[in-house]
């Protein structure tokens, strides 16, 4: 499984959160519940700031 871990900022609150960018459920902020990655079947819709890419997973195909 390729893809990359996000460090990524609530637009709302600020608070600064590690998402998978092909998440396969909504990701809400632990803070205050806002969305930040909706599953869209490959990548995911990003609704925060990417600060940072923390960790990229190659596939070895």
């Amino acid at each position: 499984m390729a893809g990359d871990f996000l460090r990524v900022e609530c637009p709302d609150c600020e608070n600064e959160q590690v998402v998978f960018g092909k998440a396969a459920s909504e990701v809400v902020c632990a803070v205050c519940g806002t969305t930040l990655a909706t599953p869209t079947g490959g990548l995911s819709t990003l609704d925060a700031e990417i600060l940072e890419v923390v960790e990229s997973r190659e596939s070895h195909t």
